[in-house]
């Protein structure tokens, strides 16, 4: 069959990577890809909003199914698009509607829906200009620190966690009044700050089954021992060594399963991938967000240790027979190291030539914000540059053997935290 892939970063490529190994795949479309995916696949040059383009290129290429890899065009109805289209409506779609995607398009939505069906969360409140008054009583009420969420996308940095009132009214003000994130912060989600330590947990669904897919951790922070700002995520481990037997029960019993029951109570149709942010709080999991895809860079981690055809478990996925099918997970610890560029989450500069990564040997090298020149060097476009992903035995096996060809890779400005997974 042949597959169109939406997408340009390390997610995209780890499933490009994985779609490529199956003998059920004819040709491998990625919409826009980056470097490594034109490794996998044809990249096109369009944008994953861009769905006339979209369209056109299904049609011209012969494409038998769709698989969404980012939030945004979920969000702004790709299924949808596809669902009210005559000549796409036939086309497999792996990504929910846009009532679905609303678990991660909209924060107050998503914790309006875990009250409803009593899946445990932090307590909130939601807020909007009109009614900042009220949010900062709100504030008021709870101790610092405190948690203030755009209610929208706002490309990963619509949460802001304040340590003290006065940065929290400050911040709140700016967000409603100001508009700090544009009309993703046209509501805010206070919630209370739940200590613990995070994870992240997969499912794929055809709306009615699920498939738990290997858990992962995330160090989102830029600095060595999660300091600094915010990223879109410096590496990831997989296996989580505390998120094993009970506690897992929980996570299906409490989280899980509660989800798929509520969107199917709710009549909202889902079929892809479900990605649960999820805080152990001593011993007990909350939800901390929903995303409705795999995460970045959780599924460098993930994929490698799923053991099934990829194609065909998209396609029993898009018929409505995830029930015929057992995952068949890799027992391996997985670690993944992202290699970034200089000033990354800030200001940072593109266009600089990567080198070293033929000397590679015994990790998988997952391109992220990459592209070709014009002379075809490989060279850095984004923040985010190479993943390095390591099986191993252990934990500290997989990072030494991610972390020694990290070092083989170059380029100006390169940065990466050697303690990914010092919390475990």
């Amino acid at each position: 069959m042949n597959i169109l892939l939406l997408g340009a970063g390390g997610r995209e490529h780890a499933i490009a990577w994985k779609l490529a190994q199956s003998p059920l795949l004819d040709r491998l479309f990625i919409a826009p890809g980056n470097a490594g995916t034109a490794r996998c696949g044809v990249n096109l040059a369009i944008a994953v909003n861009d769905f006339p383009a979209i369209r056109e290129a299904c049609i011209t290429h012969h494409i038998d199914m769709l698989v969404v890899g980012p939030e945004d065009p979920l969000v702004k109805g790709i299924h949808d698009f596809f669902l009210q289209d005559p000549l796409l409506r036939q086309i497999p779609v792996i990504g929910p509607t846009a009532a679905g995607a609303q678990l991660e398009g909209s924060k107050d939505f998503a914790k309006a829906f875990m009250v409803k069906y009593h899946i445990p969360t932090a307590a909130y409140q939601t807020f909007t200009p009109d009614t900042l008054a009220e949010g900062i009583r709100f504030l008021d009420s709870l101790k610092p620190p405190y948690v203030l969420k755009a209610d929208g996308l706002a490309a990963g940095k619509g949460v802001v966690i304040c340590e003290t009132h006065e940065q929290a009214v400050t911040e709140l003000t700016a967000m409603l009044k100001d508009q700090k994130f544009g009309n993703a912060s046209a509501k805010v989600v206070i919630e209370q700050f739940l200590r613990g330590i995070e994870l992240s947990a997969f499912v794929i669904t055809d709306g009615v089954t699920y498939r738990i897919l290997p858990e992962a951790k995330d160090y989102k922070k830029i600095g060595e021992g999660d300091t600094g700002p915010n990223t879109g995520g410096m590496g990831s481990v997989s296996p989580v060594p505390f998120a094993q037997g009970a506690f897992m029960q929980k996570v299906e019993q409490r989280i899980i399963r509660p989800t798929i029951d509520g969107l199917r109570a709710e009549h909202i149709p889902y079929q892809g991938f479900l990605f649960f942010g999820l805080m152990n709080a001593g011993g007990d999991p909350y939800v901390i967000e929903y995303n409705c895809r795999l995460g970045d860079p959780e599924t460098e981690s993930v994929l490698p240790r799923v053991n099934n055809d990829l194609v065909a478990l998209l396609q029993a996925t898009a018929a409505g027979k995830l029930d015929e099918v057992t995952l068949e997970t890799d027992p391996a610890t997985v670690a993944s190291v992202m290699l970034v560029s200089g000033g990354y989450p800030d200001k940072y500069a593109k266009g600089k030539v990567i080198s070293g990564l033929e000397a590679v040997e015994g990790s998988i090298v997952f391109h992220a914000g990459t592209a070709r020149d014009d002379q075809g060097c490989i060279v850095t476009s984004g923040g985010r540059v190479i993943s390095v992903t390591s099986k191993g035995d252990s934990l500290v096996g997989a990072l030494e053997q991610s972390y020694r060809n990290a070092a083989f890779i170059d380029f100006e400005g390169k940065y990466f935290r050697s303690d990914i997974g010092f919390d475990l």
